[in-house]
């Protein structure tokens, strides 16, 4: 039987995070390499393939492209093939040439019509005619599907690699630096800090346990520069009395996420960032990336958005 975390229990915060290697770091519900929830699911009968609109929008560019490319020229094969068996029945094409063939596939699929080669029987013609009508549809789709894709709302907002518990105002405060990395600002944004770890209650039973993380300041009006994302650790915290070693041993991880409408496409916007143990540094401070021009103009140095200084 496995081995089940015991319950935590209240210690002094203060010790600074003990070095580790990412490379052997236990795999967790949290995948540290690509910063999001990957769960086996078992006993679910839905497929990806079963959905296939909602997978082709969440592909990788290269991914998608690849499809398409792979789809266009298998489709012009299949195509090419069925032309060869039908024996002589291209018109100017090289008897048995499956170049000339897979080209006239391509030209009927595109509509280009060059006239050089055109069917001469009717079992052609009746490939001509689904292959048209394939080709208007796939055209149609893809057409959609790129849209889509380049129409989707994206935020690029910058979440700090690393937060930190250092005081302020007298007071232990977990902090993260996020920044609009786009000239425009995002309106209503909000953001929300929710702290996930295992625990075993009471009568023993295991659990991944949420908790939702009070900020000093949810929101704001406008986003358009950075914003310092701050959660007090006092006695109604979850983290209050906690150590490094402790949120180690729970796997404790924390989870950013913003959401706000862009102004530019006036559309709701959202980004996310999660945070492992080895990533929450102690006794650190941000360094100030702010500074002001001669002439009275703000300066938001991001290359030392990631910075930290021991206090």
């Amino acid at each position: 039987m496995d081995k089940k975390p015991r319950p935590l229990r209240p210690a002094l915060s203060g010790q600074s995070l003990l070095p580790t290697r990412r490379e052997n770091r236990k795999k967790r519900f949290d995948i540290v390499s690509n910063r999001r929830f990957d769960v086996k699911r078992i006993g679910v009968s839905h497929s990806h393939w079963r959905d296939p609109y909602h997978l082709l929008l969440t592909l990788d560019w290269p991914q998608f492209f690849l499809l398409t490319v792979v789809s266009y020229l298998a489709t012009n094969t299949l195509f090419a093939l069925l032309y060869l068996a039908g024996g002589d029945c291209i018109k100017n094409a090289r008897p048995g040439s499956f170049l000339d063939a897979f080209f006239f596939s391509v030209q009927t699929m595109a509509t280009i019509g060059y006239g050089a080669m055109y069917p001469s029987t009717d079992y052609a013609n009746l490939l001509v005619t689904l292959e048209a009508l394939i080709g208007l549809l796939g055209v149609a789709m893809t057409t959609g599907l790129m849209f889509a894709r380049f129409s989707r709302p994206t935020a690029r907002v910058l979440f700090s690699r690393v937060a930190v518990i250092a005081p302020h105002n007298g007071l232990p405060t977990l902090m993260l630096r996020v920044a609009n990395e786009r000239r425009n600002q995002i309106l209503e944004a909000q953001i929300g800090l929710s702290l996930l770890r295992d625990e075993v209650t009471t009568e023993g039973i295991f659990i991944r346990r949420f908790y939702d993380l009070k900020l000093l300041r949810s929101q704001t009006r406008t986003f358009a520069l950075s914003w310092i994302v701050m959660h007090v650790i006092d006695e109604n915290s979850p983290l209050y009395g906690m150590t490094p070693e402790l949120l180690e041993e729970a796997k404790t991880d924390i989870i950013a996420t913003l959401t706000g409408i862009d102004e530019t496409v006036s559309q709701t916007v959202h980004a996310r960032h999660y945070y492992i143990t080895d990533e929450i540094l102690w006794n650190m401070h941000f360094v100030d990336i702010f500074s002001h021009k001669p002439d009275g103009r703000r300066v938001l140095d991001l290359t030392r958005f990631h910075d930290v200084t021991p206090i």
